[in-house]
């Protein structure tokens, strides 16, 4: 069943197009990552789907809702965590989260229940009683979390939630994801972190405000034609200077290595040692690997591959 769909999904703003006939759809359950660096579109997309923003065309129906003609309609059936989340520094953590209680209208009835079942599942209980604008960056970020999960979303849009934050927390963060995925929670998160990428049952590449690909992680990586190849040589930076010249294929530097897209391997493979050899270069080895997401966003991806 889908939970999100979009059907080319268009945003202007002035002459700028922000997001450029998007069409995706997101199933119930899944946990949907929205990847691009910033200026790709990411926030524009969560605004659109949440109700904040009405498109310049296009539509997008969220829990078969209608994100315009059922806008208010759709503000009961999600969770919205936007980069800035509103938390009130001067308020506690639970008072926090009771404000957004009364902000749903969650009924008295049954509401200490699920904060405490909040706190909990946030390993926000030592800390409830303490002022938000106290806590650490990952605390912060839980906090907004239990915030938006007060009201029992079916739809959970978090935009960018980790941030900036620690990698331990990070890692809590996206703990407490799979177990609301476990209860049939449909999670759309957008990151500009390719690592948290892997951790989404699906992923779309968002690029300038277009949909470059979208598919399962693997499925993406399967894009990438051609032969991807890991070079270890003498003087990396000044290497990929030269490769580039060379334009014997995409070419990226990353850290002490570099990664030339080949059409062939044993060709590029060549065209590679025999580069460096004229140079004065030692070589210490070419080697065939599997393409990471840094690999697809620093290459070309082929035509119509979205």
């Amino acid at each position: 069943m889908e939970t999100v769909r979009t059907q080319a999904l268009t945003r202007r703003f002035g002459d700028l197009v922000a997001l450029d006939q998007l069409s995706l759809a997101v199933e119930e359950g899944e946990i949907f990552g929205l990847v691009g660096p910033d200026g790709a579109g990411k926030t524009t997309t969560m605004r659109l789907l949440t109700g904040i923003l009405e498109p310049s065309s296009g539509e997008a129906w969220v829990d078969g809702l209608h994100a315009v003609r059922d806008a208010e309609a759709i503000k009961d059936r999600i969770g919205y965590m936007a980069q800035r989340f509103g938390l009130y520094p001067d308020l506690t953590v639970q008072e926090n989260i009771d404000f957004y209680a009364d902000l749903y209208e969650v009924p008295k009835a049954g509401r200490g229940e699920r904060l405490e079942r909040l706190l909990a599942f946030s390993n926000l209980t030592p800390f409830r009683r303490r002022l938000a604008g106290n806590l650490s960056g990952g605390m912060k970020q839980k906090l907004g979390l239990a915030c938006a999960l007060i009201h029992t979303p079916r739809v959970l849009f978090l935009d960018e939630p980790t941030n900036g934050v620690d990698p331990v927390s990070r890692r809590d963060f996206w703990r407490i994801l799979y177990q609301l995925q476990q209860e049939r929670v449909t999670i759309f998160v957008s990151t500009a972190y390719l690592d948290e990428a892997e951790r989404c049952n699906r992923i779309g590449l968002l690029h300038q405000g277009r949909l470059m690909a979208c598919d399962t992680v693997d499925g993406v990586k399967g894009l990438l034609q051609g032969a991807l190849l890991e070079v270890r040589c003498e003087s990396p930076r000044r290497a990929a200077v030269l490769l580039r010249a060379a334009k014997i294929g995409n070419v990226a530097l990353f850290g002490d290595r570099i990664h030339v897209l080949a059409e062939d391997a044993d060709r590029g493979r060549s065209s590679v040692e025999a580069i460096l050899r004229v140079e004065g270069l030692a070589c210490h080895g070419v080697d065939v690997i599997e393409p990471t997401l840094e690999d697809i966003f620093t290459s070309a991806l082929p035509s119509g591959a979205a």
